[in-house]
């Protein structure tokens, strides 16, 4: 059980996140002001989390002072700045105010792990490392799938490289998983990582957080600040969720792209940096650009690489390995013996569409080991999964899709144990289109009407003038 210091002034975030890492099973003790965490013995504790501003000074204070013991700082997106600062005085990294209770408790753990690799203290240290590889990938993430083993190629190629990537997927997917992994193989892998949210900053301000603004430039601005792309200088600046930026910030965006340079809201003046940009988004740019919500130089200068992040759906028994992981890691943090799935609940992992794909499999997961009966295998029910409707794929269809022909327009010889549920899916509309309606193509696909239109339009198979 790992003893963790909290440093927070204000007692809410504090009685929260304490709460929080009880409920994780870790030991916690917490205060609410610099001098307080002073009087501590930082040997004692396995990590600090404390705030950037503090009653009494600020939190950075505490890194030379913790030895080897990690701190993590928490600050609010207007001090982000002053969080890239801390990391580099020593912090091990930073997150920010409001947070995430998943992100804490991953950004926890991970820390944790790391730390004791780096110390070598842990009896299990190979299994330690393998642990920390498939959560938090340096050259590798869970998946066997053939998607995913072109993904990682893909990965190791564009890494060594510069070239800008544009990284496409759903919400939960790991598309951040993925630019660390860029990031980490990359020549750039000593420098930092900048990882910013667009959707998360309020529009009024991304602008003066990504490129820095003058003193006097708008109401408020009482001094100089950098912005978060010239604190990445030298290093990585991921984008996510880039779909939000807004146009103007788009604009001063390309030209960092363009010309290597920024210039600080309120400046006239124009200055050289050195990033490396990855972006990320569930959205479609180019959708997005012909209807004038972004622009489309900006795009095609984002997507000189794109990686695309297949949803959990379509990466067949990698839910499966994934699951097991998950398991084991769930069992090991709540201090649980070894457990196991049921035969129910591995073909209900295995059925399920997964909307929320890797982080709602995590929940679930987590969910069960909580759940369910001790001693006995993991059954279905305390999965807490809605298996009704079109978050469910039929049996009728898994059934069909190992019964059908083999469909591919590029290779008839395909062999049947490759089809996947879209070439499936295509098979089978295009032969019953003209002898079924919209609504008996849905009920013998087990989907509804609109995700019947849904998948067309994904797919791009045009709706048969007359089927009703």
């Amino acid at each position: 059980m790992s003893q963790i210091l909290v440093v927070e002034d204000e007692s809410i975030i504090r009685l929260t996140l304490r709460r929080l890492l009880q409920r994780h099973h870790h030991e916690v003790t917490d205060v609410d002001n610099l001098d307080d965490a002073k009087a501590q013995d930082f040997s004692a504790y396995d990590l600090i989390i404390s705030d950037l501003r503090l009653p009494g000074g600020d939190g950075t204070e505490l890194i030379e002072l913790a030895g080897n013991t990690p701190v993590l700082i928490m600050t609010s997106y207007a001090s982000l700045r002053s969080a890239v600062d801390a990391m580099k005085m020593g912090a091990v990294d930073y997150i920010a105010k409001p947070f995430d209770h998943d992100e804490m408790i991953l950004a926890v753990e991970r820390i944790l792990k790391e730390s004791r690799l780096a110390s070598n203290q842990d009896d299990n240290n190979s299994r330690l490392q393998q642990e920390v590889s498939k959560e938090y990938p340096v050259s590798g993430i869970i998946g066997s799938c053939e998607p995913m083993l072109l993904l990682f190629k893909k990965i190791s190629k564009v890494a060594r490289t510069d070239a800008t990537v544009l990284i496409q997927g759903e919400s939960g997917t790991g598309k951040e998983l993925v630019a660390r992994a860029l990031h980490k193989q990359s020549r750039r892998a000593e420098a930092a990582m900048i990882s910013v949210n667009c959707a998360a900053i309020p529009e009024t301000l991304i602008e003066s957080e990504l490129f820095g603004h003058e003193k006097g430039a708008f109401t408020g601005a009482t001094a100089q600040r950098q912005g978060l792309v010239e604190a990445a200088d030298g290093g990585t600046l991921f984008l996510d969720e880039i779909g939000e930026l807004p146009l103007e910030a788009q604009a001063r965006l390309l030209r960092v792209l363009q010309e290597g340079e920024i210039r600080r809201v309120g400046s006239v003046q124009s200055q050289k940096v050195n990033v490396r940009l990855v972006a990320a988004t569930h959205r479609n740019l180019k959708e997005l650009a012909s209807k004038g919500e972004f622009r489309e130089d900006l795009y095609y200068r984002l997507n000189v690489v794109e990686l695309h992040l297949p949803p959990l759906r379509e990466r067949g028994n990698d839910v499966i390995e994934l699951a097991q992981a998950m398991l084991t890691r769930a069992c090991d943090k709540m201090e649980q013996p070894a457990m196991t799935f049921s035969a129910d609940a591995l073909e209900t992992i295995r059925l399920y569409h997964w909307p929320g794909n890797v982080r709602e499999l995590e929940n679930a997961v987590e969910r069960a080991v909580i759940l369910a009966d001790e001693g006995e295998p993991i059954a279905a029910e305390f999965l807490g999964l809605d298996t009704s409707g079109d978050r469910y794929v039929s049996q009728t269809l898994q059934e069909n899709l190992l019964q059908s022909e083999p469909y591919s327009a590029a290779d008839p010889q395909q062999e049947q144990g490759d089809l996947s549920l879209d070439d499936y899916f295509v098979h089978f509309v295009l032969e019953n289109e003209a002898s079924m309606t919209e609504t008996d193509l849905a009920r013998k696909l087990g989907i509804s009407r609109k995700s019947l239109w849904e998948r067309r339009q994904r797919l791009g198979i045009p709706r048969k003038k007359g089927n009703k």
